[in-house]
């Protein structure tokens, strides 16, 4: 993560959320998970779900929660481009930050 990233979400104070969400227990491993992908994905090139496992070593459905929490205002409003890889039909989607 950049260093203005970084001081971006500080100066937020941003923090995860959701119904099961407990700070004490998954603040850190969230962190973490979340600055992996950024740091894989910040070169804005196009990766499918599981090439992004294959550098981070997270799930996919980590992956993928970061890749929504990358797109909310707290974390930066990012935009993260999403579109079919080979045939549309083999279900296999790439994604990448763009910005």
């Amino acid at each position: 993560m950049s260093d203005a990233a970084r001081a971006l979400w500080q100066q937020r104070k941003a923090d995860f959320d959701g119904a099961v969400y407990n700070h004490a227990q998954d603040h850190k491993r969230l962190t973490g998970q979340i600055k992996r992908v950024w740091d894989c994905m910040k070169d804005g090139q196009w990766r499918t779900l599981d090439e992004i496992a294959i550098a981070t070593s997270d799930p996919h459905a980590s992956i993928s929660a970061q890749l929504r929490h990358l797109r909310k205002e707290k974390f930066g409003s990012h935009t993260i481009d999403k579109r079919p890889r080979g045939d549309r039909a083999n279900g296999l989607w790439e994604y990448r930050l763009n910005g």
